[in-house]
């Protein structure tokens, strides 16, 4: 039949194209990785909500991040403007009056710290190796384009999430949004409104000390 030949080819064209695609798509979650190691600081401004999918509530926050690798991340919230997240090379401070009024907690980074210190480093540090990794799509993210990537942890032990979709730029192979399922059911998703990395950062931002009266909680 003198058609299967043109619609074997069809198929083999297509077939190629979807290999090709998936390939390119593997390679940006590749670059992120080498293009992330060679990041010394950062600096972006954000929009973060967080779903309580048992109390059905919704929170807000927009804010800027200063870091400096290793162990050094300032988080300023401009709502609410009181919010701070300090790591500080050896201890990480975690200061949400907005939400838990008259107290800091305080945890030390030798002991594993929070997973608040190095945004993107929690996805993009050896993901094929302790991860699953699965393509999830493209998206437009504050005016970039991007592919999608699900993270599904191998040991659910050691995992600060159960699921995270990052979104990588097509263009720079910078993390653009990520959201993220943790073990308790909360649900974030951070979107970088602009991001700058090899830049000049304030020392001063990776300083806290807590204000008077404020009661130190140790985690």
């Amino acid at each position: 039949m003198p058609f299967r030949r043109p619609l074997a080819l069809t198929l083999a064209l297509l077939l190629g194209l979807v290999s090709s695609a998936n390939a390119r798509q593997s390679d940006l979650l590749d670059r992120a990785v080498a293009r992330w190691a060679k990041v010394k600081t950062a600096r972006a401004t954000f929009e973060q909500t967080i779903v309580n999918s048992l109390t059905g509530n919704t929170l807000t926050a927009t804010g800027e991040y200063q870091q400096q690798r290793p162990g050094k991340l300032s988080v300023r919230f401009d709502n609410p403007a009181t919010d701070r997240i300090v790591a500080d090379g050896k201890q990480v401070w975690l200061y949400l009056p907005s939400t838990a009024p008259g107290q800091v907690i305080r945890s030390s980074l030798a002991d594993g710290g929070t997973g608040t210190v190095d945004l993107s480093a929690q996805f993009l540090t050896a993901p094929r190796s302790r991860y699953t990794v699965s393509a999830a799509g493209t998206a437009t993210v504050s005016g970039r384009a991007t592919h999608a990537f699900t993270l599904v942890p191998k040991s659910a032990k050691s995992a600060q999430f159960k699921t995270a979709t990052v979104y990588i730029d097509d263009v720079d192979a910078t993390i653009r949004q990520f959201e993220v399922t943790e073990p308790s059911g909360l649900q974030r998703k951070v979107r970088l409104t602009s991001f700058r990395t090899n830049v000049p950062v304030d020392a001063a931002a990776f300083r806290f000390t807590p204000p008077a009266g404020v009661r130190i909680v140790e985690r």
